[in-house]
């Protein structure tokens, strides 16, 4: 079912966590973390005392972990400890949690209660709002999974200093995505971001807001992504499959890392099909370059890339959908592209980044 999701802008999470869990009706309670966002963030909210009544749910972390083995863990839980569809499930951890989630609650008793407190970046602006769940299957991300929208998601950047730079990064190429998609006076705030300097926690604070009310408005008018909500897809259809084969190394790329190479490429063809400015693709692409590491592969990879991006979701009839730019703020979704024009993307990426 879809319905509007609460989202809580929250400089208190404690106090307003405790107050929201007062107004509902459950009869159990569920955490779900990993082994980090247990040590890390469990800490800051484990002495409310109706947090202490829950049963503590801890899976591996990484992103490797948001499969079907660890679905079926977490509903073999629910259903021993007696969950029913009045309990509920809060989702603390990063997008692979709010994901996984999302999903076991989504399919628990055919749907549970859930509410998500993402704790990264990643999950703050975009895994945790909207209400997508799913899970890897098939070697394939995201590839099983449902719009189940949680009863609220908490946005408390406190988190925030929890996290390492490649965390950080992850999530901000997401913030690029969307000011891509939004705004000129919003694209040159993100991109006017130093992420060399120690990081400005009050500005980033306000520009998390403002990039979560991007979202919020797409998802508002498409829930279901049915027309504009597949702007957010932005960079996602050649990321994803980078992300993909990224599994197939001993380093798999975080999400955010794949989307950057994604966001490098798909300006490429919007460039090259829509007119997008040159010098806004070469501006976005050195801004990448500075503070995102290469992500190695050859043209022998090429072929399996391709192939990846065929099973996108977005796709109809076999043919591979993109969502490009004319402009910063001027989208058009559902666009084919020849596959000369994404091999040559390919091609920008590799010598933009020196690989």
């Amino acid at each position: 079912m879809l319905y509007a999701q609460k989202v809580v802008l929250s400089d208190d999470l404690k106090t307003d966590l405790e107050y929201f869990l007062a107004t509902l009706k459950y009869d159990r309670l569920f955490i779900l973390t990993d082994t980090n966002t247990r040590d890390k963030c469990y800490p800051l909210i484990q002495d409310i005392p109706r947090i202490q009544a829950a049963r503590l749910i801890c899976i591996p972390a990484g992103d490797r972990h948001k499969d079907l083995e660890q679905l079926t863990a977490i509903w073999y839980i629910l259903s021993n400890e007696g969950a029913s569809r009045n309990s509920l499930l809060i989702n603390l951890g990063g997008g692979m949690i709010t994901d996984l989630g999302g999903f076991a609650g989504a399919t628990f008793k055919r749907g549970m209660q859930t509410l998500n407190i993402p704790t990264t970046l990643m999950a703050l602006v975009d895994a945790a709002v909207g209400g997508k769940t799913g899970i890897n299957f098939n070697g394939l991300k995201n590839e099983t999974g449902t719009f189940y929208p949680p009863l609220c998601v908490f946005i408390d950047c406190t988190f925030l200093r929890t996290l390492d730079r490649d965390n950080l990064l992850s999530g901000y190429a997401e913030m690029i995505k969307h000011a891509l998609i939004s705004s000129v006076e919003t694209y040159a705030s993100v991109l006017s971001f130093d992420l060399n300097k120690p990081v400005d926690y009050a500005r980033l604070n306000q520009m998390v807001a403002q990039s979560v009310a991007v979202k919020e408005r797409i998802v508002a008018e498409d829930p279901g992504e049915k027309g504009i909500r597949k702007a957010l897809n932005l960079g996602h259809t050649i990321g994803h499959a980078i992300e993909s084969l990224s599994f197939q190394t001993p380093a798999p790329l975080l999400h955010g890392h794949a989307v950057a190479v994604g966001i490098v490429c798909e300006l490429y063809l919007s460039y090259k099909q829509c007119r997008f400015p040159s010098d806004k693709l070469i501006q976005v692409t050195q801004y990448i370059k500075e503070y995102y590491p290469p992500f190695p592969f050859d043209c022998k990879a090429y072929a399996t890339l391709c192939e990846r991006m065929t099973h996108d979701k977005k796709n109809t009839d076999g043919i591979i959908n993109f969502t490009l730019l004319s402009e910063v703020g001027k989208i058009h979704i559902d666009q084919s592209v020849n596959k000369e024009f994404i091999l040559e993307s390919l091609d920008f990426y590799r010598e933009s980044f020196g690989i």
